[in-house]
């Protein structure tokens, strides 16, 4: 159990008010001295790593991601479309994945995620059509031989278009089926414990595509279970639109309704509440991903971050599928959400500090997580380490602030309880190429099955 003394930093932003100018030290898996300039660790170190070439972070928390759809980026079919045609156009494609393609666009979206400064991915995986029941299960093998940390949801299916959902009859599942194996993979993967790697949430993919009986039946689990539970709510008016013809209700009164208006809930995209349902949100301690770049290629809106944090609510980040979003870079979903809540709230009312915040902490706790999103004594050592000697950086001042106002697309090192899982911008033990050649050839499969059924 190595003692290492991250020395004198560039930059850090902490997360907290602690000065910690001179680094900060990791024993095993977790935090146990932060250093003001000049100051010597309390403790003998193993090991010293110089950062004054580095701007350090807590690693940052991705809270909601579609690894599969790595394997559909800037796909012909569903360019130029809004959420409801960009769906229909890709359900029948994702409708032909298989364990292989599973594996790999999993390995591919960690891979990108934690190159690009992630240190907790979650993903919401929904789509488990006959052959690929076991999708959770792949994606914890994966992510356990990468040792990245993980909260993997189950998500599901049931209601297809002949039951006036959105989804064809042939990706959607039982909802026996769909409970089952929730239940399953709750006993056999979900850890609770303090620095936990992996976790296991239970996700219903969205009003429009699950039953009433399903939502009430999964917060009925989750709850005994202990477990969090997830779902795009709010991401467009047709969504607004659909719930209100449906089931006579607004998507929040549809969410309290169905028993989720509660701490264990965070909700992907979250943008169309009105100012009562934020109050209700902020008062029931409801998490809200913001997926800045999906909302803007999808023109979904733009969530209220500001807002929905005064009420309450844990606000964090996710790079959301990357079909809409084309790319898995946390660092620069980070500096996207900065200038997109900039546009809504002005410059002066939105700084790097407000992002920094919202892709750790606010990350975090959005998904029930104390012991990750900030650096500090007793937290998870999840540290990233980005260096500024790329062009993009000549000229910049206030290193902090350049992370994200020149555009940092790539960690130099992470660290992921307390050990090393990216050195000089690479995933250690991946062959990049390889893995890239295997992606494209799953994704070329992908289309030519797709164009055949």
């Amino acid at each position: 159990m190595d003692t290492i003394w991250i020395k004198n930093p560039l930059a850090i932003y902490s997360g907290t008010n602690q000065n910690a100018e001179g680094g900060l030290v990791v024993r095993g898996t977790t935090i146990v001295e932060l250093l003001a300039r000049h100051q010597e660790p309390s403790v003998v170190v193993d090991y010293t790593v110089d950062a004054s070439h580095h701007v350090i972070t807590p690693g940052l928390v991705n809270t909601h991601h579609h690894f599969y759809q790595t394997l559909t980026r800037a796909y012909p079919d569903a360019l130029n479309k809004e959420l409801f045609p960009w769906l229909q156009a890709l359900y029948p494609v994702w409708a032909n994945l298989d364990a292989e393609m599973m594996s790999v666009a999993t390995e591919l979206a960690l891979v990108e995620l934690m190159m690009s400064g992630c240190t907790t991915a979650s993903d919401h995986h929904y789509l488990l059509p006959t052959g690929l029941e076991n999708a959770i299960d792949l994606q914890v093998e994966s992510a356990k031989s990468l040792g990245v940390r993980t909260v993997l949801t189950r998500g599901s299916m049931s209601l297809g278009e002949d039951q006036g959902g959105l989804p064809p009859r042939h990706t959607i599942q039982t909802e026996q089926a769909i409970i089952d194996d929730s239940q399953r993979l709750i006993r056999e993967y979900h850890d609770n414990s303090e620095g936990a790697m992996t976790q296991i949430a239970l996700a219903p993919c969205s009003p429009f595509s699950v039953t009433t009986d399903l939502m009430k039946e999964t917060a009925r689990i989750a709850k005994q279970e202990d477990v969090m539970t997830h779902t795009h709510l709010c991401e467009t008016i047709d969504e607004e639109e659909f719930c209100l013809e449906k089931f006579g209700l607004r998507p929040v009164d549809y969410l309290e309704d169905v028993g989720w208006l509660n701490e264990r809930t965070w909700l992907a995209h979250g943008i169309h509440f009105n100012l009562d349902e934020i109050k209700r949100l902020g008062k029931a301690k409801i998490g809200i991903s913001h997926c800045p770049t999906s909302n803007m290629m999808l023109a979904s809106g733009i969530c209220k971050n500001n807002q929905l944090e005064a009420a309450g609510v844990n606000v964090g980040i996710g790079v959301d599928g990357s079909a809409s979003n084309d790319g898995s870079n946390m660092i620069g979903e980070v500096r996207m959400a900065m200038y997109l809540q900039r546009l809504q709230y002005g410059s002066s009312n939105i700084s790097h500090f407000d992002a920094l915040r919202w892709a750790t902490k606010g990350s975090a706790q959005s998904m029930g997580r104390n012991d990750i999103g900030v650096l500090d004594v007793g937290k998870q050592a999840d540290i990233s380490m980005f260096k500024l000697d790329d062009i993009r950086f000549s000229g910049s001042h206030d290193p902090l602030a350049a992370l994200l106002l020149c555009g940092a697309q790539q960690a130099d090192r992470v660290m992921i309880a307390g050990k090393w899982r990216v050195h000089d911008g690479q995933v250690i033990g991946v062959d990049l190429e390889a893995l890239i050649n295997r992606h494209k050839a799953a994704a070329v499969r992908l289309a030519k099955l797709s164009a055949h059924s």
